[in-house]
């Protein structure tokens, strides 16, 4: 992706060795049927380039940060940045978005999120480096490709091999 793409429309950045944020990127995917969100790790350049420090912390409470270019530069956290995101996507989802204006919803659903996040790894996993998309996954991912990758993800799963499954 080119730096004009870049640019062009909202990002969405992923801690790249959660299996869940891995699986929440398949589900986005496969929803996003305009191919409007881009993709990128918390840990990769991009993120260091375009997104304030804070922003980028994974700690335990880890974070989706969402970065929206095309409106001015927004950067949205946790509960907030899903609700967004789920307005760029079709009905019915895009009916979550309107969510977001509600005052103080956002920071009640991130009590829901922080419980997560704090359990993520204990349930569902992590990779011991950033797992790599598979091939037609990869060209909505705006970070150049990582080299420590673990090997291919597809509909949320870690292949063995490093090929798709």
């Amino acid at each position: 992706m080119s730096a004009a793409d870049a640019n062009a429309g909202p990002i969405v950045f992923i801690d790249g060795e959660c299996l869940l944020c891995n699986r929440a990127v398949s589900f986005l995917v496969a929803r996003d049927h305009r191919a409007v969100l881009r993709f990128a790790h918390l840990q990769g350049p991009l993120a260091a380039a375009r997104l304030p420090a804070d922003s980028r912390d994974v700690g335990p409470d880890g974070a989706v940060v969402l970065l929206e270019p095309d409106r001015g530069d927004r950067v949205s956290l946790r509960s907030l940045a899903i609700l967004r995101l789920l307005g760029r996507l079709e009905a019915p989802w895009t009916w979550l978005a309107p969510l977001a204006a509600v005052p103080g919803l956002p920071r009640l659903l991130d009590v829901a999120y922080r419980f997560v996040a704090r359990r993520r790894d204990h349930w569902f996993g992590r990779a011991a480096t950033c797992l790599m998309p598979d091939a037609a996954l990869r060209a909505r991912f705006a970070d150049p490709v990582l080299p420590d990758v673990a090997g291919d993800v597809t509909a949320g799963r870690r292949s063995q091999t490093g090929a798709a499954r």
